[in-house]
């Protein structure tokens, strides 16, 4: 078991140990979910930053790849 101390502003260190297995680094996010009257640390996967691009090709759905590159390229 992993543990940490609270500091008096409700602060934690995460040990080592657990941001290198959740892949964590400086800047990330991280959530608490509660989970049976227990919390469980999870990191949080925010939005992908393609989101605001996804269904923009829609109309091209069917299409060949290949016939869409050549008719980009003419």
């Amino acid at each position: 078991m992993t543990k940490a101390k609270l500091t008096s502003k409700g602060q934690i260190t995460l040990p080592k140990r657990v941001r290198v297995r959740l892949g964590l680094a400086a800047g990330d996010e991280v959530e608490f979910v509660e989970d049976g009257g227990e919390f469980r640390l999870r990191r949080h996967m925010g939005e992908s930053p393609f989101a605001p691009y996804r269904g923009h090709l829609s109309h091209l759905r069917g299409e060949s790849p290949d016939a869409i590159v050549e008719e980009l390229r003419g």
